[in-house]
């Protein structure tokens, strides 16, 4: 049970090539989650907001608020991997950042609104890359595992989903 609460979506694992058809699918999923994201999110009272996903698991306002940190990572991580050479980017703790106190004094449409900007930009440059852009790959530091582009697209696009769904399932078992 506490898997699939904290899986809905379950994880995410690509092996072998990725085609560029498969490329343009995570692109769409990447382009439509802050209106999914705003939709999930309507209607919620605050102390739905201050709800749990799963035991000992995020509030759906910490989620909402982890989205855009994370993609805002993303996004950065995808300029540096286009301007260096295999750059190894900079991890950081996401519990931390759920934890600190914008995340609890701002409304959620402030994550959000963000998060709308910060997907128009990100769509927009992935929608001018070509495609020996998308083999670039940065280094993450946790396991120094080499990511390409076109598989963080896919992990991002994942991320967004995995989330989405936490609102939602958690959302339903409200109605």
């Amino acid at each position: 049970m506490t898997d699939r609460l904290r899986y809905p979506i379950g994880t995410f694992d690509h092996e072998g090539s990725i085609s560029d058809e498969t490329l343009q699918t995570w692109i769409g999923q990447i382009a439509a989650l802050p209106a999914q994201m705003r939709e999930a999110a309507d209607g919620l009272t605050e102390a739905q907001l201050d709800t749990p996903y799963r035991p000992s698991g995020w509030t759906l306002r910490q989620i909402i608020h982890h989205v855009p940190d994370s993609h805002l990572h993303a996004f950065v991580r995808f300029k540096w991997t286009l301007t260096e050479d295999q750059p190894v980017i900079k991890a950081y703790d996401e519990a931390a950042w759920a934890g600190l106190g914008d995340v609890q004094a701002l409304p959620v449409g402030v994550p959000l609104a963000f998060l709308d900007a910060l997907h128009a930009r990100w769509v927009g440059l992935m929608r001018t890359l070509r495609p020996a852009d998308w083999d670039r790959a940065f280094v993450h530091p946790v396991g120094d595992r080499v990511l390409s582009l076109r598989y963080a697209a896919g992990m991002y696009a994942w991320h967004g989903r995995h989330h989405l769904a936490h609102l939602t399932t958690t959302a339903a078992r409200w109605r």
